[in-house]
């Protein structure tokens, strides 16, 4: 596995695929990695024959610079466990890299920023959308990698596609989990041993509501039942638990039964020092 620093030589070389007519897939990460992400790079070697991961954490999409400076970062093991998952290419540029002068350029998504974590995170999809921009630009990829757990954010990088016209295919990868259903996550980390125990009740929270949907709820019904399974652990700080629109984000009125759309059920919660999210869909995978 070749490891790159620089944009000049990532050009470079990735140029030098595209002249040999190699299809390029790309997973972007922040490190910290686990099995989702390696999932990701294995399906990324199955379908095109250079896969470039990155490695970056991108200070444009944190709102609290504490939460920064504990982001867990190991780019030597992060680095093995690519080059085992049979990763080509390891972009892991340094912030002065990704950023040599200051940006001047704001990105909005409208309505998609303006709920769920857009509205508990202010500017974090502006910062998303500027690095991802630039990754593609600098990647310009085939096909691109990204996990369902991060639901709202797959879809402004969606939009972004979209708006801007980049010439890449968005695959969206399922959640991956552990045996307990706890969505993997590289802030599971962080989790003290007893508030890895008490994790998995937000998959709880969500399977119970997915199934009283299901069962003909409404959605306020529905949404109690999993406040219900949160707030008996005092240990969590919930903030949000909605059933939504799973491409506009948006939250169906709560007085009504599942509708006949992609619906999608999302959360986030402070356990400990920890904020976590996670999500399930109710019907189909996202396309």
């Amino acid at each position: 596995m070749l490891i790159i620093n620089t944009r000049a030589e990532l050009r470079a070389t990735l140029g030098a695929a595209r002249g040999r007519g190699e299809r390029i897939g790309f997973v972007p990460t922040m490190g910290a990695l686990h099995e989702g992400h390696l999932a990701l790079v294995r399906q990324a070697g199955h379908q095109c024959q250079l896969t470039v991961a990155s490695i970056f954490v991108n200070p444009a999409q944190f709102n609290n610079a504490q939460d920064l400076a504990a982001y867990p970062r190991d780019a030597d093991a992060d680095a093995a466990l690519l080059r085992a998952a049979g990763c080509h290419v390891l972009f892991l540029p340094s912030v002065a890299e990704m950023y040599p002068y200051p940006s001047a350029t704001t990105l909005r998504f409208g309505p998609l920023e303006e709920v769920l974590e857009g509205a508990h995170r202010p500017g974090h999809f502006a910062g998303v959308g500027l690095v991802v921009s630039k990754l593609l630009h600098l990647v310009a990829p085939d096909l691109a990698w990204f996990g369902q757990k991060d639901l709202q954010q797959v879809a402004v990088i969606r939009q972004l596609v979209r708006d801007l016209e980049f010439g890449t295919e968005l695959v969206i990868a399922p959640t991956v989990r552990e045996t307990d259903g706890l969505a993997m996550s590289s802030r599971n980390r962080r989790l003290t041993a007893s508030e890895r125990g008490v994790a998995p009740l937000l998959y709880q929270a969500l399977t119970a509501t997915r199934t009283a949907l299901l069962r003909g709820a409404s959605v306020a019904d529905a949404t109690a039942l999993g406040h219900e399974i949160l707030t008996n652990e005092p240990r969590f700080r919930p903030e949000y638990l909605e059933v939504v629109d799973a491409h506009t984000l948006q939250a169906l009125p709560s007085a009504a039964p599942l509708p006949p759309t992609e619906t999608a059920v999302v959360i986030a919660a402070w356990l400990g020092e920890v904020r976590l999210i996670d999500n399930v869909l109710v019907g189909p995978a996202l396309a």
